[in-house]
């Protein structure tokens, strides 16, 4: 990604389009769980049982939408979620389609799993 998306209606369709299909949305999962750190592509296709070319084909659109990154470590490509990007949708929903407006965003931060941070309220 080449920066924050810009958070608005437009991005938004593209983010929850982008989500929209269970490969996606389980590979974004894993990548969300992986925290920072990311995974490797061939990682994500072993766990979603992907030939290497329909990852990419779904990974393609994640990247396009801004909701992960990714980086060359040696051979392979590291895919991460984008916490901010992830972050921001969240706000944005809770901004706009719920009506709270005042109120602060849940947030998600890396490297906590889900058990832990819904044991902090």
């Amino acid at each position: 990604m080449n920066g924050p998306p810009a958070i608005d209606a437009s991005w938004t369709v593209a983010a929850l389009a982008a989500l929209a299909h269970e490969h996606r949305l389980a590979a974004y999962r894993f990548l969300v769980e992986a925290g920072p750190a990311g995974l490797p592509a061939g990682e994500i296709a072993e766990r979603l049982g992907l030939a290497a070319s329909s990852l990419t084909f779904h990974i393609q659109a994640l990247t396009r939408a801004g909701l992960i990154t990714q980086r060359r470590a040696s051979r392979h490509v590291i895919y991460a979620a984008d916490f901010t990007a992830m972050n921001g949708l969240v706000a944005y929903l809770v901004r706009n389609c719920c009506g709270h407006a005042a109120a602060p965003a849940p947030a998600c931060e890396p490297g906590r799993s889900a058990t832990k941070q819904g044991s902090d309220t």
